[in-house]
C-alpha cells in the first residue's frame, strides 16, 4: 500500500451475500445472490484467496460450456475481490485471461487468486480456475487493479458522467 492509498479502516465493510460468504455487487445484492455463481470465497492466505462457484445455466455459451465472458467475468471477480477481502476497494484497469480449457456449466469450479506484486497504487494478481472433481486448470487470467476510495470513487464517477453528459 502506498501513501496515497486508502486505508482499510477508510473502506466500508463491503456488501455480502445472506449468510456472508460472497462479496455482492449492486444488483446482486438486489437479488440476494450472486449472478456468476460465487457460493463462497475466503483469504486462506496473505493476499491469497479461494472462491467457490459454478457458472449457472443461463451463461452457456456451446452445448455444456459456459460462455467466455463469463468465465472472462469470473476471473475478474474473484481476482478484484482480494483487495475487498482484505479491507479495501480496488477497480479493475486491465485484465487478460487464457481460456486454457472448456469450462462446464453447473459443475463445481474453484477459483485461486492471488496478489503477485503492487506498483504504487496497483495490486498485479493472479489465478487459475480449476474443476473441482479433476484438479484440472480450465483457464488463468493476470490483472492490474487500481486502489480507490470507495466513497470518492463512486461520487467521482457521477461528477464525470453528469459532465459528459452536460447535465
Amino acid at each position: 500500500m502506498t501513501d496515497d492509498s486508502p486505508s482499510p479502516a477508510e473502506a466500508p465493510a463491503a456488501p455480502r451475500a445472506p449468510g456472508g460468504d460472497v462479496v455482492l455487487c449492486a444488483e446482486c445484492l438486489r437479488q440476494g445472490h450472486c449472478r456468476l455463481g460465487l457460493t463462497s470465497e475466503a483469504l486462506i492466505g496473505p493476499f491469497r484467496s479461494e472462491t467457490l462457484l459454478a457458472c449457472p445455466r443461463d451463461h452457456e455459451g456451446g452445448p455444456g460450456v459456459a460462455h467466455g465472458g463469463w468465465t472472462a467475468s469470473a476471473m475478474d471477480e474473484a481476482l478484484g475481490h482480494l483487495a475487498l477481502l482484505s479491507g479495501l476497494m480496488t477497480v479493475t484497469a486491465s485484465l487478460t485471461v487464457d481460456f486454457l480449457r472448456p469450462v462446464p456449466i453447473e459443475r463445481p469450479l474453484k477459483l485461486v487468486a492471488w496478489r503477485e506484486k503492487v506498483e504504487r497504487n496497483r495490486w498485479l494478481n493472479a489465478g487459475e480456475l480449476i474443476l473441482l472433481s479433476t484438479g484440472v486448470v480450465l483457464s488463468r487470467a493476470r490483472g492490474e487493479f487500481a486502489l480507490r476510495d470507495r466513497t470518492r470513487h463512486f461520487q467521482k464517477f457521477r461528477e464525470w458522467l453528469a459532465d459528459e453528459e452536460g447535465a
